[in-house]
């Protein structure tokens, strides 16, 4: 059985939420255009919610 995964996703988990496989890429085609990220003690989380938001704006 698959576990379902939390609101607040990992890198590799908004990898995967994505369907991409580069952390530049996560960075340099969602981050640095206004997906909100997540920092607490240096562990980066991303939002499910903000994950879903962001692609919806940027829907054509």
């Amino acid at each position: 059985m698959k576990k379902e995964k939390g609101r607040y996703l990992t890198v590799e988990e908004a990898l995967d939420y994505f369907n991409i496989r580069s952390r530049n890429t996560l960075k340099r085609n969602f981050i640095s255009k206004g997906l909100p990220v997540i920092v607490i003690n240096g562990t980066q989380r991303i939002d499910k919610l903000d994950a879903d938001k962001f692609m919806q704006a940027h829907k054509k």
